[in-house]
């Protein structure tokens, strides 16, 4: 079946899915973004060829369950890496932080580093996954985030 006659019948269950993920203990709000989240994960699934129907007019509900959850978990994990500051906390640290001495400090300890530091850092900053300069350079994964992990907490440390 084409990929969008695929959606069509998915979407036939929208309610069914938003009920499933508030099962997951989330609110209506937050259950439509994941369900419109799983649409979109779904859609690039079937562009690449994944079939996920038992038959013409059944599809894999599994899956889709299997999704959702997925989603719901990765919500959650980012959740409790997020740090909640009230709000008068941030008004006050807003007035004391210099941020050009900030900076200049920031650049002079970038400067100090070893070379090899430095560049890492460098390089993932600009944007390269530390996975994919892993498989450039063939030097290891946690090598390398470790070296960016430890610059970055040293750099935070400064400020």
């Amino acid at each position: 079946m084409i990929p969008s006659k695929t959606l069509e019948k998915i979407f036939e269950k929208n309610n069914q899915w938003i009920e499933i993920v508030q099962s997951f203990g989330c609110n209506r709000d937050t259950s439509q973004d994941i369900v419109q989240e799983m649409y979109i994960k779904v859609q690039k699934r079937l562009e690449k060829g994944t079939d996920i129907q038992y038959s013409e007019d059944d599809i894999n509900y599994y899956y889709i369950f299997k999704v959702l959850r997925s989603l719901f978990l990765d919500l959650k994990r980012k959740e409790s890496k997020v740090e909640i500051v009230e709000l008068n906390v941030v008004k006050n640290c807003d007035e004391d932080i210099d941020y050009e001495s900030a900076y200049g400090l920031v650049v002079d300890e970038i400067n100090e580093l070893f070379w090899y530091d430095r560049k890492i850092f460098e390089i993932v900053d600009g944007g390269i996954s530390i996975s994919e300069l892993s498989r450039q350079t063939n030097i290891s994964y946690y090598s390398l985030y470790n070296t960016y992990k430890r610059v970055k907490t040293k750099l935070k440390h400064l400020i």
